[in-house]
């Protein structure tokens, strides 16, 4: 490669951090109270790249057993290589889910080794720029009273000055319509008529309640209905999309591109979460799928892994500041974003990769594995 040091990977590192939330937590279709993430660590001389994802520790030992030797010894430019042999070699040990989420913490890590080899932000290394993305505040639980749902959305609007927010309903499986409509009337008086208010379902609903559902979220000004149904209910997304005012968006499982293709004609916008999708790799072949059906991506969680790549793709609508995943990452790195203005600026400050650096002394309580 000319100008570019060919430079192998050394060695690959896994590290598991469990971090307990600030308090119980629920969505529609599930409860928690702890955030695990695996990391990945790509070495190659003087040089580390951190990537990860969030889910079971068994998705690191996936990376040890099964992707580590793969990677080893590669050209570290190399990523698009490295991403399709790990592919291929999980094909009998099962590549949705788990399995996904290991490929792309490895995925990530190759990339931010890249650009500390290269000294650039991922956003230029991208084919970007430090422009700044738009986020949304994401939150507002099920398993929080209105006073604290409260609390959580004045913060994003009122103290950092973000103008779109999120908060789950479809509680206990769609068996609490009214209160969950409740929730987002209170949610609408809480930040005012200015703010776009979104809400999530995580498929808690059926198709017609769903329905019914939109009807009234869109007499609140909601524009964002994310996963009304199940996403693994194409059928039943393309019913809702059609029948609603608010845009249909899920993608968020999703962990090929086939995956996509089949999503795509089901919704307003696709959602992709580079820590499920294949990384890096992975998402941006979903924004550029995404793209060839005439959407937006917006990127799904895990921040600060995304903002890079949200501000090289044009069709990128914005980053989740998913209030878990942004504790978790102030807490065990330094070097995150400021999202005051409702927008964050990746690359702003110069340095490598994503910009993130592992806070030994700070992680060291949360390490499990």
């Amino acid at each position: 490669m000319s100008g570019i040091e060919t430079c192998a990977v050394e060695r690959i590192g896994v590290r598991v951090y469990t971090v307990p939330t600030d308090a119980p937590e629920a969505d529609g279709t599930l409860a928690w109270d702890r955030t695990t993430l695996v990391l990945v660590e790509a070495v190659s001389g003087r040089h580390t790249g951190t990537g990860w994802t969030y889910g079971a520790p068994a998705a690191g030992t996936v990376v040890r057993e099964e992707l580590a030797d793969l990677v080893t010894g590669r050209d570290a430019h190399d990523t698009a290589g490295a991403h399709e042999a790990m592919n291929r070699a999980v094909r009998n040990t099962g590549r949705p889910g788990l399995v996904a989420g290991a490929v792309s913490a490895v995925d990530l890590a190759l990339w931010d080794l890249r650009g500390h080899l290269l000294g650039l932000p991922l956003a230029r290394l991208l084919g970007g720029a430090a422009r700044p993305v738009p986020v949304y505040g994401s939150g507002g639980f099920t398993t929080y009273s209105d006073e604290r749902m409260t609390r959580q959305l004045r913060g994003w609007t009122e103290d950092q000055g973000i103008p779109r927010v999120k908060i789950k309903i479809g509680e206990s499986r769609g068996t609490r319509e009214r209160r969950d409509l409740a929730r987002v009337c209170a949610a609408r008086a809480a930040v005012g008529d200015r703010v776009e208010l979104y809400t999530d379902a995580n498929g808690g609903y059926r198709r017609k309640q769903a329905v019914r559902i939109g009807d009234a979220l869109a007499d609140q000004g909601v524009t964002w209905f994310e996963e009304p149904v199940s996403s693994d209910d194409l059928t039943g997304l393309r019913i809702v999309r059609d029948a609603v005012r608010p845009d249909v968006t899920a993608g968020e499982y999703g962990h090929d591109p086939a995956y996509f293709a089949r999503m795509a004609p089901a919704v307003d916008c696709l959602q992709a979460d580079a820590t499920r999708c294949g990384g890096l790799t992975g998402w941006l072949r979903a924004a550029a799928l995404a793209e060839a059906h005439g959407l937006d991506v917006s990127a799904h969680c895990a921040p600060h892994l995304h903002a890079h790549a949200a501000a090289a793709v044009p069709n990128c609508r914005h980053l989740e500041w998913f209030h878990d995943h942004v504790a978790v990452e102030r807490l065990l790195f330094d070097g995150a974003l400021d999202p005051a203005g409702g927008t964050v600026t990746p690359g702003a400050d110069g340095a490598p990769g994503h910009g993130l650096r592992l806070a030994p002394a700070r992680a060291a309580p949360y390490r499990t594995a």
